[in-house]
């Protein structure tokens, strides 16, 4: 059996951060990806249910999450016919660290009529580059336009372009396959990344997370292509549009504040990617 990392183990009906879900800000502070697919979770898990699919998840990531006991509470806040609604806390100590809210639909037929587009839809790295793999895999990266270099060295990548990640992500519970829903939750994370990353780096920490969903996305892998990033006085907003091997599905914003005393250059980030290798 492959010991597949995890950055959650379940311990005492909770839950407790593995060494896998340290932050590249503060090794003492849990990562964004693990909090937001650990809310994704415990959302699915406890309202995805009689038929209902997740289309939204909004996270805000107010406070640090640190290396501690962590439970998630759930609260279905309204439950009609075509609608759920339901909130979801991170809670350390007694103080809540994180917390979010998704909104579930009932599926149904699609309305009639032409709608727009957008022209340019992302393209996934190659087989060849990137083969499918049932296993987590180093995040690969891709920057400007139509460019084939995909891989995992940062530097390689220290441009002000747009930039794009293709990512089968760790599980986020230990032993416990990852649905379609919690592995998007966990990658569209990544939308901090790809908006705010420069050629000096990366200088904005996102304070929240807002996945829209169309569909779930297909297979392990899922792509993230930064489409904006606007930023004035320290606050930056950035949206990206999600994808897999069968198109673009959906769409990820995030706001973030600057912490540039703190900023985390190209050269740390490669060494992040070794770690991975």
């Amino acid at each position: 059996m492959v010991d597949v990392p995890a950055y959650f183990d379940e311990v005492d009906g909770g839950f407790f951060p593995t060494s896998f879900a340290a932050s590249q800000w503060s090794s003492a502070q849990v990562v964004g990806p693990a909090l937001t697919g650990l809310l994704a979770r415990e959302l699915e898990r406890t309202q995805a249910t009689d038929g209902f699919a997740p289309v939204r998840l909004t996270v805000d990531l107010f406070s640090a999450a640190r290396f501690e006991h962590t439970t998630t509470p759930v609260v279905r806040v309204r439950d009609g016919k075509r609608i759920r609604v339901a909130d979801v806390s991170v809670v350390q100590g007694g103080t809540v660290a994180a917390r979010a809210t998704a909104v579930l639909l009932q599926p149904t037929e699609q309305p009639p009529g032409e709608l727009w587009r957008r022209e340019r839809e992302p393209q996934p790295p190659s087989l060849e580059i990137a083969p499918p793999s049932p296993l987590p895999q180093t995040p690969l990266f891709n920057s400007g336009e139509d460019s084939p270099v995909w891989n995992s060295v940062p530097t390689d990548h220290e441009n002000g372009h747009r930039k794009r990640t293709w990512q089968n992500p760790i599980r986020v519970v230990t032993g416990e396959e990852l649905t379609p829903f919690v592995r998007v939750a966990v990658v569209a994370e990544a939308t901090s990344m790809m908006t705010n990353w420069g050629d000096k780096g990366i200088g904005f920490i996102n304070t929240d997370m807002t996945l829209g969903l169309s569909r779930q996305p297909v297979g392990t892998e899922i792509g993230v292509e930064a489409d904006s990033h606007f930023s004035e006085h320290g606050m930056a907003v950035g949206v990206a549009t999600l994808f897999d091997r069968t198109g673009s599905f959906g769409s990820c914003m995030v706001t973030s504040v600057s912490n540039a005393g703190r900023q985390i250059s190209n050269a740390q980030l490669d060494m992040v990617m070794r770690k991975r290798i």
